[in-house]
């Protein structure tokens, strides 16, 4: 718990490093520029179908009706426009945690091992393409299991526990390979893995809930669609904040474990080098 608390304050200070946040900017620029590039093109044609599709079922027309008779034509009019926003919700999440992982995870390993640990070997066993495979399959792993809880999210209160908890996992699995990919061998990473799955999990879970809070800005943004093209991209900035700060703290979390395991083999080895004193009588004969 203490090397958990350790790691968060310093990930935080950290993050208001101004190069940190200069970072932040970039996978900003990439996703934010993206979907205000679909927004412009496509948000009307999109609005339109959604609701043309909407009032094709006869179930669903005849329960917006009756809604628009207790809370007027309101409700119906954004109905749409938050069927978007909640589709584009994951595709924003999962776009925000690649580009963070990708675009400046390798600087924020970086930056800490030069000013915490600069004695820390790097062995440089991770391997690109396979943090992308991995990235991949667990995003798809996400991704089907978000699909498959949205029956779920009908019920209030696990509507707001089931995404943090999917975004956590998969924040904890993405995170994980690539802050050890540059200083741990293959068998430092699972043994650390082992050792410290569930502190971990917990870093990712804590991240994911972090992470529901733009969520907020998007459902905002639905229903003030002259500012949704600047609350989008708040939010994607948000959704960057809390990624990269996510990246460093299980940064500092697992170089100070990776530091302390080498510490513990390094003196396993020292014990284990010392001669043993002869037996008695040994000497004689």
């Amino acid at each position: 718990m203490k090397l958990l608390l350790d790691s968060f304050w310093r990930a935080a200070a950290y993050l208001m490093r101004p190069r940190v946040l200069a970072l932040t900017l970039l996978p900003l620029l990439i996703a934010g520029g993206l979907f205000l590039v679909l927004g412009y093109f496509f948000w009307e044609p999109a609005v339109a179908a959604v609701r043309s599709q909407l009032e094709s079922w006869s179930l669903i027309d005849a329960a917006l009706q009756w809604l628009d008779t207790y809370m007027g034509a309101s409700f119906r009019a954004v109905m749409a426009p938050m069927i978007i926003v909640a589709l584009a919700v994951p595709v924003a999440v999962v776009m925000s945690l690649l580009l963070v992982a990708l675009l400046m995870m390798p600087v924020l390993v970086s930056l800490v091992a030069e000013r915490r640990f600069p004695g820390l070997e790097r062995k440089r066993e991770g391997r690109l393409w396979e943090s992308a495979w991995r990235s991949g399959l667990f995003t798809l792993v996400a991704m089907v299991a978000l699909v498959l809880t949205v029956p779920l999210w009908l019920v209030p209160p696990l509507a707001l526990v089931i995404p943090p908890v999917i975004w956590g996992w998969l924040t904890a699995q993405v995170m994980t390979y690539d802050a050890l990919a540059e200083h741990a061998s293959r068998e430092e990473r699972l043994d650390l893995q082992r050792e410290h799955r569930w502190p971990l999990l917990l870093i990712g879970l804590i991240s994911g809930f972090l992470g529901a809070a733009p969520s907020l800005i998007w459902a905002i943004s639905a229903m003030t669609l002259i500012l949704a093209p600047l609350l989008i991209a708040v939010s994607i900035w948000l959704y960057t904040l809390v990624f990269a700060f996510s990246c460093l703290w299980f940064v500092h979390y697992l170089l100070a474990a990776l530091q302390r395991a080498r510490a513990r083999a390094g003196e396993a080895v020292a014990v284990a080098s010392v001669a043993l004193p002869p037996e008695p009588g040994s000497a004689q004969g």
